[in-house]
């Protein structure tokens, strides 16, 4: 299971994409998009200013 992106939230600003130490995510069509590569950290929900992502 990975880290869960609620789009109506995502703005797709990166700041979860630079915070991911696997390079998880990636901003498609202007929002975040976790792969299966997430080991479920939790250090990109702590860095989204939106609050659009949880585990």
């Amino acid at each position: 299971m990975a880290v869960k992106v609620d789009k109506e939230k995502c703005t797709g600003c990166a700041a979860c994409k630079s915070a991911c130490p696997v390079d998880a995510i990636e901003i498609k069509d202007g929002k975040a998009s976790v792969s299966e590569m997430c080991v479920e950290c939790g250090a990109c929900i702590s860095e989204c200013p939106c609050g659009a992502l949880s585990l």
